[in-house]
This record gives C-alpha cells, structure tokens and sequence, in this order.
C-alpha cells in the first residue's frame, strides 16, 4: 500500500516502555522512533489516564508522547469513524485509532491485530512478528 510511517498502539507503547518486547522488536521500535511517528489522541489518553499509574511510567509516557506527532480528532476522522462503527463490530477507541490511520494513510503498529484486522484498508504490523 506503500505507507512508511506508523501509528504506535497504547498496547506497543506500554511494552516498548516496559521493555518486554522481544529484542528485535526493541530495536525496530527504537529506529522507527528515532523518525517521525504518530499516536492518536485516544492513545495519548489511553496512556495518561491509568487510575493507578505510577510517577516514573507517567514520565517516560509523556516522553514517548511528546516525542511523537499527535494526530487529534478531526472531522475527517470523525466520519471515518463513523463509517467503520456502522460497518464493523468495533470498540470506539479502536475505531477512532482506525479512522486514524486511514485518513493520514499510517501503518498502526499494534499487538492486538484482531482489533484492526477487520477494517478494510487497514494496514498492521506486530511487533512480535518482526
């Protein structure tokens, strides 16, 4: 589909600052991070609004947070989203996340691919499988 540029998952974000992705996914992230990437804004929230998040995984999310480009809600996503919550059976932040990528044409580089798979025109990559 000839996309090079990614929209982070808050699941790939929280294991990239937890380290617990495999080492080659590590290092992957690390050059994809070291160039322009993107979150959505429901990740950015998604990330920040843990009940019990402690101060130190705050601090290193607000680093991965403003390191990245953050794509808020616009009316173009707003009737992306629409348009997939009418067509798939999706949860709203998914579809929001979604709506996301396929407006500023992005790969969402996510864990959880049976959350994305579905939409047509979608592009995923797993980390785990890099």
């Amino acid at each position: 589909m000839g996309r090079t540029n990614y929209l982070i998952d808050t699941n790939v974000a929280i294991d990239y600052i937890g380290e617990t992705l495999p080492e080659k996914a590590l290092n992957e992230l690390d050059s994809f991070f070291d160039k322009k990437f993107y979150i959505s804004i429901i990740n950015k929230i998604e990330l920040l609004g843990f009940k019990d998040i402690k101060d130190e995984e705050e601090q290193n999310f607000c680093k991965l947070i403003n390191a990245s480009t953050i794509l808020n809600l616009t009316d173009d996503i707003v009737t992306k989203t629409i348009e997939i919550r009418k067509h798939y059976k999706i949860k709203l932040p998914d579809a929001i996340i979604s709506a996301t990528a396929l407006t500023h044409n992005l790969i969402i580089i996510t864990r959880n691919t049976k959350d994305f798979e579905k939409i047509e025109g979608i592009e995923i990559l797993n980390p785990y499988y890099l």
